[in-house]
């Protein structure tokens, strides 16, 4: 869709959609008694907070806890996500519960202007008041840091921020989660960490042209790449498998970074480190839980690839093998098994067949380890093999890998190799 089209069907919407918006606002919900003393609450603030993983965009690398300043590229441009530490000057220390009540119900900031949502608040307006309450209490009590915010880099129409009265009447419809009476306990709970506070579908979904994910985010699953990643659908049996994984793999995985059925990298890998590893079993069950129960047999359609021709195929698997056999097998073992644990398993791994290839190939270009956790301290990683190998080599060793020990993925071309390769590492 041309820009000129999408300034032109925002505008004709504003109007109607400011009258629609203001229909859709719920009563703010009320502060309310607690029976919690003051350690219990900011205890509870602090859990939330990695729940919700806000260390991830709320803390730059080598910067100071929840300073901002981590740049959040976009199709739209970049946003820069803004200092939340008590400070008076640049963070939220003039705030209230009340305003950061209404930033995370509402998606507006304590002086009212309407918040883009690279801020999640589609998301975090099913976060109840209490918990919101709570979180916003563990915030006040951190060390304020003087560190002014940067100014998002977005070019006409998106730096037009009254178009966001269109898009939020479109897409947004602000409410705290409601409780199915129909499911379980740990349903509802997984239910509410997954599809609330821990925001899964920021990354695993698909986003339309302008940025907002259809329908009522009563699943989560999508076809993107993130971060130069691919992030897989959660409710796609071909893309994750989770819903024929026990729930206790899925704990495991995201509690320590491995399982025996494979490992987090990338970006995973930090969302483990700074949020999952922290979650208690119950609540990492429950997501598990409620995750399983979206699980899809009508299978998203696979992305556009560059097809690889049928001789090129058969000469890159020999190739592959024998790279394999000299590089690989020591660690994955002589049929793809792996060590429970320590080296991921190649047979019938999704991570690895999915039919968009870039992790993989991304992982042998560059190696990797998955975190360091308290259940798993000293992880075993992936050498870098981007100087080893060409372009034909690593695609010949992915292709190989995809299609040996029963797996049936297709094979890669060199030129995706070659694409992935200028990626700068995360």
């Amino acid at each position: 869709m041309k820009r000129s089209t999408i300034v032109a069907a925002l505008a004709l919407a504003v109007a109607v959609a400011a009258v629609a918006m203001i229909s859709r606002e719920t009563p703010r919900a009320p502060t309310t008694a607690r029976a919690e003393n003051p350690a219990q609450r900011l205890a509870r603030g602090e859990y939330l907070a990695r729940a919700g993983d806000c260390m991830a965009c709320h803390t730059a690398t080598g910067g100071e806890p929840y300073a901002g300043g981590v740049a959040i590229p976009t199709p739209f441009g970049t946003f820069y996500a803004p200092n939340i530490t008590p400070d008076p000057q640049t963070g939220i220390g003039t705030w209230t519960a009340e305003d950061f009540w209404r930033a995370l119900h509402e998606g507006k900031s304590k002086d009212g202007v309407l918040l883009y949502p690279a801020f999640p608040y589609t998301n975090y307006t099913k976060v109840t008041r209490s918990d919101a309450d709570d979180l916003f209490v563990y915030l006040q009590s951190i060390k304020p840091v003087p560190q002014p915010r940067r100014q998002h880099e977005l070019e006409f129409p998106y730096n037009e921020r009254k178009l966001l009265i269109a898009w939020r009447a479109l897409y947004f419809k602000p409410g705290e989660y409601v409780r199915d009476p129909a499911q379980s306990d740990a349903w509802n709970r997984g239910a509410y960490l997954v599809r609330g506070l821990g925001h899964c579908d920021a990354c695993h979904a698909t986003r339309n042209l302008l940025g907002a994910v259809p329908g009522n985010n009563e699943t989560v699953g999508g076809l993107i790449p993130v971060q130069n990643w691919y992030a897989p659908s959660l409710t796609s049996n071909r893309e994750t498998g989770l819903g024929d994984w026990e729930v206790e793999e899925v704990v495991d995985l995201l509690k320590t970074g491995v399982s025996a059925r494979g490992a987090v990298f990338g970006p995973m890998a930090i969302v483990v480190y700074h949020s999952s590893q922290y979650l208690t079993p119950d609540d990492l069950a429950a997501m598990a839980t409620y995750l399983k129960s979206q699980a899809q047999h009508d299978e998203p359609e696979a992305p556009v690839q560059i097809k690889v021709p049928s001789a090129q195929a058969e000469v890159l698997y020999g190739q592959g093998r024998k790279i394999y056999e000299k590089r690989c097998v020591d660690c994955h073992q002589r049929h793809g098994e792996g060590v429970p644990r320590i080296y991921p398993p190649l047979v019938n791994n999704e991570a690895i067949l999915m039919p968009y290839p870039i992790n993989a190939i991304r992982i042998v270009v560059n190696g990797g380890f998955p975190p360091s956790t308290h259940g798993n301290p000293r992880p075993y990683g992936m050498p870098p093999f981007g100087q080893d190998l060409s372009d034909n080599e690593i695609a010949a060793v992915v292709s190989y890998v995809r299609q040996s020990w029963g797996n049936h993925a297709a094979p890669v071309s060199p030129a995706e190799v070659s694409s992935a390769r200028g990626i700068a590492v995360d």
